[in-house]
């Protein structure tokens, strides 16, 4: 092998671990979309499976890739972008899960930024274990334009909170888990999980 080919294939270098980012970034002052202003501090959200989409990817930290985890049966669809936040830890030992409102589905692996509007506390019931503790963080992303009026978790129809809650009650029950919501909380509360979650 040639020296300059030696060099080539020493520098090559996978994608960046996306659970490695930094939960928080700022939005640069040159942006001129978005729900917020240059400079604002805003979420870090990783996507692992896109709204609409029967798949469940999942990123495999052993691998370092995302990987094809599940499939919802015909007629059930995960309801909003679902992804997590890099540099935090949940009680089920996986980071935070943050479902995002946008307008359009992402991508698995697309990093994006999205204001945070609260969170929907809830705990996973898994037979002969304990019960545990398993939270979803709730934000819009910075270039929506039908969710942009969304300041805090409550201004949702409750209808959609229903249908989240409904959603999560039948895909953890497809695992042989059960599925308790326990409430519905504000940004502050949220702020809290995720200091506790990067204390981790």
């Amino acid at each position: 092998m040639k020296k300059g080919a030696k060099k080539a294939k020493k520098a090559q270098k996978g994608l960046v671990d996306p659970t490695k980012l930094k939960p928080f970034t700022k939005k640069g002052d040159e942006s001129t979309t978005g729900v917020a202003d240059g400079g604002d501090k805003l979420l870090q959200v990783v996507i692992e499976t896109p709204r609409g989409c029967r798949n469940k990817y999942s990123f495999d930290e052993t691998q370092k890739i995302f990987v094809l985890k599940a499939a919802l049966p015909a007629g059930m669809s995960f309801p909003y972008d679902f992804g997590f936040l890099p540099g935090t830890l949940g009680d089920d030992g996986d980071p935070l899960d943050v479902l995002v409102l946008m307008d359009e589905p992402a991508f698995p692996g697309c990093a994006l930024m999205a204001r945070l509007i609260g969170v929907i506390e809830g705990e996973q019931i898994a037979p002969k274990m304990d019960p545990v503790r398993n939270d979803r963080l709730v934000a819009v992303a910075d270039t929506t334009h039908m969710y942009a009026k969304f300041k805090k978790l409550k201004d949702m129809p409750k209808q959609a909170i229903r249908e989240i809650e409904e959603f999560f009650v039948n895909y953890h029950k497809l695992q042989g888990k059960k599925y308790k919501l326990l409430g519905i909380k504000n940004e502050k509360a949220a702020l809290a999980l995720i200091a506790k979650g990067r204390k981790k």
